[in-house]
Order: structure tokens, then sequence, then C-alpha cells
């Protein structure tokens, strides 16, 4: 029965289709228990000793599961984990099927002039990423790409779920939230060009939304002008 179940995630991957594969991990798409999935899979780092490898990415695995269940469970959406294994560092996540990412649907919409909806949408985000942040989550890689928005009925808006953890953790310090933050910013408007005034409205509604947004803010500010003074120094 061990030996069954040791080679029965290897035999799924063998069957599922590779999406992607970063330095960290490979991203496939399978079915799992006849629902669609998506399966990302840590593997072996060479360079490291075996023992400290195992170690680090065990701890990784286990960083991401627990920020995707604690931001489910404050109501913040985020793929269902319907699977760990912890011997082959596989998490099998619910696939959000019909979504786009944020990002293709910024470019979309700034094409057709439709200021009012990017607008809303950036409130949106805002709200969001101000309940993960007072929930201690910390994402580690927000980018609109790492965003999706799950189409709605023709009465709801869109769904915005938050998807990629690979780098997530807790921490209740302001200046993790601000870096959070900062990452995001630096995302945005380098991939969203002419965007500054929507960015500034995603952080309005942070700000609005958040109990501890004041100390965030401060630190937001801080870590731009370490930003701003490391690009001065080249």
């Amino acid at each position: 029965m061990a030996q069954e179940k040791g080679t029965a995630v290897p035999v799924l991957l063998s069957k599922a289709e590779l999406l992607k594969q970063g330095a960290e991990a490979r991203v496939y798409r399978a079915e799992f228990l006849g629902k669609p999935a998506i399966v990302k899979e840590r593997f072996p780092k060479r360079y490291r000793h075996p023992v400290l490898d195992e170690k680090l990415t065990h701890r990784r695995t286990v960083q991401e599961v627990r920020s995707i269940l604690r931001c489910r469970k404050a109501g913040i959406s985020a793929p269902v984990v319907y699977f760990v294994d912890y011997t082959s560092h596989c998490i099998f996540l619910e696939e959000i099927v019909g979504s786009s990412t944020v990002r293709d649907h910024i470019a979309s919409t700034q094409q057709s002039c439709k200021d009012q909806e990017l607008e809303r949408l950036a409130q949106q985000m805002g709200q969001i990423l101000a309940r993960m942040h007072d929930e201690d989550v910390i994402h580690g890689d927000l980018t609109t790409s790492n965003m999706l928005l799950r189409r709605g009925t023709e009465d709801e808006e869109s769904d915005l779920v938050l998807i990629d953890f690979g780098l997530s953790y807790i921490s209740a310090l302001p200046e993790d939230k601000g870096v959070d933050l900062y990452v995001l910013e630096k995302a945005f408007l380098s991939t969203h060009p002419n965007t500054e005034a929507l960015f500034q409205k995603l952080l309005k509604s942070y700000t609005a939304s958040s109990k501890k947004s004041s100390a965030v803010i401060k630190k937001l500010d801080e870590v731009r002008l370490r930003g701003r003074k490391r690009s001065m120094v080249g």
C-alpha cells in the first residue's frame, strides 16, 4: 500500500500537461478525483545539500498551503487545496476555470478606454489585499499575473482570485506588508504604462479597508525612498 501511495503522484504527473517550469517548481494541468486541477511540484535543487534542500522545500510547501488556507478562511478567494503530498512536494489545487489574469484584463480594458471599470477593479484589489494583510499573510510575489478574474453572473461583479503563493509567509510586521505593496507597485507600473493614478486608487482603497494601513503605508514610503536611493547609486 505504501508503495502504491509513493508511485501514485509520479504516475499522475507523467500523464499531466506541463504548463510552465520555473526556477522553483513545475506547474501542471491535471485531473484530481474528476475535477480540473493545477499541480505544483517543487523539484530538488542539485546545488544544495540534500538534507538542507529537503528541509527548505518542505518548509516552502507548508508555508504556501498555510497562506492559501488562511486566506480562504478569511473569505479571500484563492484556489481550493485538494491534496498535498509532502513526499514529492506536490500541491494539488483547484483550477480556476473560465478566468483571465488581471494583467490581460487591464490591458484589454485600457484599449477600450473603460476607465470606470478599471477604477472599480483597482478598488476591489485594494480591498482584498488589505484583508489579506490584516490576516498577516504576505504574498511575496504580487503581480497582476498572480491575480485572476473569475467571471460572475450578469448581476455579480467578477471574483478576484489570488494565486501563486509560492513565496508567501505569515508576518505581522508593517515592513513586510509595505515591501509586498512595493513589489506590486513596481510590477504594476512596469507592466501597465500610464497607470500611476490607477495604482493610487488601489492604495486609497487599501488604506480605507485595512485596520492597520497607516503603519503599512508609512513603511511603503520608506521602502520607496530606499529603492530610489539604490537606483541613484546604481
